[in-house]
């Protein structure tokens, strides 16, 4: 029966342990970028109206959204020189960088270390490796988007990232800012001719 210490278990696991997890995944990304040199790197974390920006000591931006605990991403403009490699390295870091994670709190959690914590730690790890998973695996998701288990099987069958679908890859950074800019524009304009009909 799902009781109150399940609802409790429930918000702790939506609103703390995931977005950390999906933090985790996302900055692993950063880390990768700046090893095979991406420019213009971005995490965004959650979804909705920007709550805050900041540069996460040069290896790329941080942006919060406001619903942090849904729908995060990392973005970025272009690799300063194409590789296979490189794509590759940087689609597996969130597999790596999770899986080792989860690797090594199980190893600790078996050998009787957190055992005070030891369900959080089991959820917190359940999540990364519910990540791991869905990113490992070769599938196409969501409109077709292919997963990083995909376009790594693409960069090795194909030698390119091959986008089966009608839209695109995550867009850019600098789209995702141009785009951003241009709503809120709009939106400035819209307020100003309700202003404007108000004051008639």
């Amino acid at each position: 029966m799902f009781g109150l210490n399940d609802l409790i278990s429930l918000i702790i696991s939506i609103f703390i342990i995931l977005p950390v997890v999906a933090f985790i995944r996302e900055a692993s990304y950063l880390l990768a970028g700046a090893l095979v040199g991406v420019e213009n790197a971005r995490v965004t974390i959650g979804s909705g109206r920007k709550l805050f920006k900041i540069n996460m000591l040069g290896l790329g931006q941080l942006e919060v959204r406001r619903n942090y605990h849904l729908y995060s991403w990392f973005s970025f403009d272009d690799l300063k020189k194409n590789s296979i490699l490189k794509y590759i390295i940087l689609y597996a870091s969130p597999i790596v960088v999770n899986a080792t994670i989860g690797i090594t709190l199980n190893a600790l959690i078996a050998n009787g270390y957190f055992d005070e914590y030891a369900t959080f730690f089991n959820r917190f790890i359940f999540y990364i490796f519910f990540y791991v998973l869905l990113d490992a695996l070769p599938m196409h998701t969501i409109n077709g988007m292919p997963n990083n288990g995909q376009i790594i099987m693409d960069l090795i069958l194909h030698g390119k990232r091959v986008d089966s679908s009608r839209d695109h890859f995550i867009p850019s950074t600098s789209e995702v800012d141009d785009h951003y800019e241009t709503v809120k524009e709009d939106l400035e304009g819209l307020k100003d001719d309700i202003d404007d009909i108000k004051n008639k």
